[in-house]
């Protein structure tokens, strides 16, 4: 196992390098640069431009470009955010406890509710509860995320003011606290809930057929001509067999999350990284996007790696060598 996932880390590098080439190319392609998204060049000397471009290397041969720039990237230096006017990784970082909390709180959600949901539906097919459920699957499978947002934003903000429709905590709060941390809370679970509504949707669907599949096998048969009851059939052979699925999903749920955070946290204006990478595109903050693109770049590598070493896991007949 660990032979593995150090090959795999390994096999990361040159998937990392090839990324970086692509985030810096796109990001050269991209109209303008990082002091056009910081002053107005209608208004501005081009002389002092001029001056500027060549102060920040951006007159270089576009490789000496590109080298300083991953040199400086592995050293822990992602530069200066061009609109906030301090190094990124102080903006990354103070954004990143609240995408953070966002994605815990949705994979817990997650996980859940699929697992109470697909439980009683695998164990009560075809039965009236199992049809309102996957009515639930179908439309959560169907509706867009944005969408669920804002109908999530109009009907539990603005109609029944159950959870706010903004921000990650209330104002006035003071830090640690369990006030604050119970505003955290509240502030998320909204988010959160939108954010897993796919995977919820598709986890239930897919636990309870695999429920369903399993408790008409050969094995389940033989356990109960044995006398076995149906409580340790279901806990024991059904349940753990069909489970094993759904725990590597564990992995690809980070990236999910990744991709899915973006759109919900501008929808629920969530301070997070999501909502910032969209603002740096808008602004042209390349600093910060270019080091979004290959931390979400990176993650997405790690949840694939997570996923297959927990396959390997949870399931003894799978030998990762």
């Amino acid at each position: 196992m660990l032979k593995y996932a150090f090959r795999r880390i390994l096999g990361m590098i040159p998937m990392l390098f090839l990324i970086s080439v692509i985030v810096f190319t796109l990001a050269k392609l991209m109209p303008g640069d990082s002091l056009s998204g910081e002053i107005d060049p209608r208004n501005t000397n081009p002389q002092y431009i001029q001056e500027m471009r060549e102060k920040l290397g951006y007159n270089d041969p576009v490789p000496q470009q590109y080298f300083r720039w991953v040199g400086n990237f592995v050293q822990g230096d992602f530069g200066k955010s061009t609109r906030f006017k301090i190094d990124v990784s102080e903006v990354i970082g103070e954004r990143l406890p609240n995408t953070i909390m966002l994605g815990i709180t949705s994979i817990i959600i997650t996980y859940i509710l699929a697992f109470i949901m697909g439980t009683y539906a695998g164990r009560k097919p075809y039965t009236l509860g199992d049809n309102f459920i996957s009515g639930l699957n179908y439309l959560g499978l169907s509706i867009p995320a944005f969408v669920a947002g804002v109908f999530a934003i109009f009907l539990f903000s603005f109609k029944l003011g159950w959870f706010p429709s903004n921000g990650s905590v209330d104002i006035g709060v003071t830090e640690g606290t369990l006030e604050y941390w119970l505003s955290r809370l509240h502030h998320v679970f909204l988010p959160a809930v939108v954010l897993g509504f796919l995977n919820i949707a598709s986890y239930t669907q897919f636990l309870r057929n695999d429920i369903i599949e399993n408790s008409r096998k050969d094995f389940v048969r033989t356990a109960r001509a044995k006398g076995t009851s149906e409580k340790k059939i279901y806990n024991v052979h059904i349940l753990r067999n069909s489970i094993i699925p759904l725990i590597t999903y564990l992995g690809f749920d980070i990236v999910a999350i990744i991709s899915g955070a973006i759109i919900t946290e501008t929808i629920f204006t969530y301070p997070g990284l999501g909502q910032l990478f969209l603002q740096s595109v808008g602004t042209r903050d390349y600093p910060v996007l270019m080091t979004l693109t290959m931390l979400f770049s990176f993650l997405t590598l790690l949840g694939n790696l997570v996923a297959d070493i927990l396959y390997g896991v949870v399931d003894p007949r799978i030998r990762l060598d």
